[in-house]
């Protein structure tokens, strides 16, 4: 077993090689517990239970540059903040991290509390020739936060959760200036003493940081309307190597190209996003939710397809194919499950209506409604200040805000909250498991999830024996989904990033050859890179060098990533 130990509060820390708390690695019984529904559900060869890693088991080499002694911020060359700031929460960065593979640790670990300090760091790195990457929750997986340093004296890895304030609040206008540290249960706590919430939930919500979010493009959990970080953006605030880079706080602008598109998505290789004005809203106390089964997976998309072209904007609309249904113990019939759920903050007749067209649809392409439809009037609960259940949780995810504890949703819900700890148990028993998403046209996707079926399930099996391949639709859209496909396979230990990279790259290649996006909200990074490089303009990534040539003239910034 892990030696990790953990206080409570302040001194909670986070596992230094897993996903989330150190306090909540799995028990033995727990493993044991997954690894038999693993073999039985799955059909897996036997898995082993190895031993969860201590921080005793790493060792580092020792840092090549020191921090200045006249640094304004906290610095530290400190084993433990090292190795922490590795790598982000990927399965292959489980994988190292569970073998104690920590060969590119930063060399300094700094943790800026101002503007100031930020741009001290960026000045003494741009002096040294050293290599500066922003850090946020440390919840990329897409080798967002990881730089070896080639070229460099050194890396300084940036974690800027020490800037976690709301400063301000508009109420008037529905805005609140948000520092790029703050976490979304920093920023939904903070909030709830005017009665708002910046309603963004990404599956990482507990850990990710405002900055992070915007950095990387963020997508949260409502199925339409909202679905990027970028939908809540008014402004972006951002220290450069070259200097302080400010948009204008607008509620739109048709000036000429938007600047904040230079910031939103730039992963850290352009400076560091150090605060923004974002929309807010009240929490909305009306809710209506349905769940519908159906037989066949193409009369479900069908009926997806349809409801959000009808233009009823639901906030979830979540399908899920036979596979990730029965995966997250949402239904074991063989049948697609589609979460239907609204919310209002104005009443419960309009949505009422929506949801009852919504499910007439559904029907219309041969779906049984297996519960539901119901409604929430949460205007004469106790809690009054906004939190709601974003904020009991912790996890801030829409489906427990909009569906409420119980039933489908609730299975759904409990099982997407867990899912990252999961990975955790699954790495520690050899087992591969990895997420891929894209977004692409209606009249594409059958092509492409028929593709995708073929070769990655082919790949699995050349690689490892078998493989178990689900899809859900996170978003979406009047002209095309956003898939999210999910994998696990049975992994040979000592040969898993092999493996995971023969995986990886057909899924890739698949979704460059139907057309589809190499990432609809997962970022770019390092693993993404060369994908997305096919995916975008040349003529577009010179106008990108040539902003990073502007902003980061010495190239120290997040090397490596995007560009």
């Amino acid at each position: 077993m892990s030696t990790e130990t953990t206080g409570e509060g302040d001194d909670r820390r986070q596992s230094f090689w897993a996903w989330g708390w150190a306090d909540r690695l799995p028990t033995d019984e727990e493993r044991r517990e997954l690894k038999s529904r693993i073999e039985g559900m799955l059909g897996f060869p036997e898995r082993p239970l190895l031993d969860l890693p201590t921080l005793d088991d790493v060792t580092l080499a020792p840092p090549r540059v020191e921090p200045p002694a006249d640094l304004s911020c906290a610095a530290t060359t400190d084993k433990r903040d090292r190795v922490t700031h590795t790598y982000g929460s990927a399965y292959r960065d489980l994988v190292r991290g569970f073998h104690g593979q920590f060969d590119d640790a930063p060399d300094v670990v700094a943790y800026p509390e101002c503007e100031s300090d930020v741009q001290a760091v960026l000045d003494w790195a741009a002096g040294a020739n050293v290599a500066v990457v922003p850090y946020g929750g440390g919840t990329s997986v897409v080798g967002g936060v990881e730089c070896d340093g080639t070229g460099y004296a050194g890396v300084c890895s940036l974690d800027m959760r020490r800037m976690d304030d709301v400063p301000e609040v508009d109420e008037h206008s529905r805005a609140a200036r948000i520092e790029g540290g703050a976490t979304g249960p920093e920023i939904q706590d903070q909030l709830a003493d005017h009665g708002l919430q910046l309603r963004h939930y990404p599956q990482s919500y507990e850990f990710s940081t405002f900055g992070g979010w915007v950095a990387t493009r963020a997508g949260g959990h409502f199925a339409t309307r909202y679905t990027h970080i970028d939908d809540f953006v008014e402004s972006v605030r951002a220290v450069t190597p070259a200097g302080t880079l400010e948009t204008r706080r607008l509620p739109a602008s048709g000036a000429g190209p938007d600047p904040n598109r230079f910031l939103l998505g730039s992963e850290g290789a352009f400076g560091v996003i150090t605060e923004g004005w974002a929309r807010v809203q009240p929490r909305p106390p009306y809710r209506a939710k349905a769940t519908v089964r159906f037989d066949d997976y193409w009369d479900a998309v069908a009926a997806c397809r349809e409801v959000v072209q009808a233009r009823l904007t639901p906030a979830n609309c979540r399908l899920l194919d036979s596979n990730e249904a029965m995966l997250n113990e949402v239904a074991f019939d063989g049948s697609s499950v589609l979460l239907l759920g609204f919310e209002s903050t104005d009443s419960l007749p309009p949505i009422e209506a929506d949801l009852d067209r919504a499910v007439d649809i559904a029907e219309s392409h041969g779906g049984r409604v297996s519960e539901g439809p119901t409604t929430e009037d949460r205007t004469t609960d106790a809690d009054e200040s906004g939190t709601g259940d974003d904020g009991a949780s912790g996890t801030g995810d829409d489906d427990e805000d909009v569906d409420g504890e119980d039933g489908d949703s609730g299975e759904w819900r409990d099982s997407f909250v867990e899912a990252p700890y999961m990975f955790n148990s699954l790495v520690s028993m050899g087992v591969l498991v990895d997420t891929f998403e894209t977004a692409v046209t209606w009249d594409q996707f059958p092509a492409l999830h028929d593709a995708i079926q073929e070769t990655v399930t082919d790949a699995m099996e050349e690689e490892c024996g078998a493989g178990f391949l689900s899809c859900r639709f996170t978003h979406s859209y009047e002209d095309g989904p956003a898939p999210y496909y999910t994998l696990l396979a049975p992994a040979d230990v000592g040969r898993e990033l092999e493996q995971w990279r023969t995986i990886k790259q057909a899924a890739s290649d698949t979704l460059m050859d139907y057309g589809a996006t190499i990432t609809h909200h997962h970022a770019v990074g390092r693993v993404h890179r060369d994908h997305y490089h096919e995916e975008v303009p040349e003529h577009y990534l010179d106008a990108l060098r040539s902003m990073k040539r502007t902003l980061d003239p010495e190239d120290i910034m997040n090397p490596g990533a995007l560009l």
